[in-house]
């Protein structure tokens, strides 16, 4: 991590801070990871919109199975 982090507070629902423990459990990471790994995702899918490209999730035999919407 830099040496010039910004320390955030952030208030979240029990639902979503259990949606966090859930993911880092599943990453074998921490909250603060699985938050820095969406916002890259996020990024991406900004700068992909921006470009006129959709997201989506491609399955093993490289078919679309799913388009992510509203991001």
């Amino acid at each position: 991590m830099n040496s010039r982090s910004i320390r955030l507070s952030l208030d979240v629902s029990p639902e979503l801070n259990k949606v966090l423990d859930d993911m880092a459990l599943k990453i074998h990471s921490s909250k603060s990871e699985v938050l820095r790994k969406s916002i890259a995702l996020m990024e991406v899918a900004v700068q992909e919109k921006e470009k006129g490209n959709h997201l989506g999730i491609v399955g093993k035999d490289q078919k679309l199975v799913k388009e992510i919407v509203g991001l």
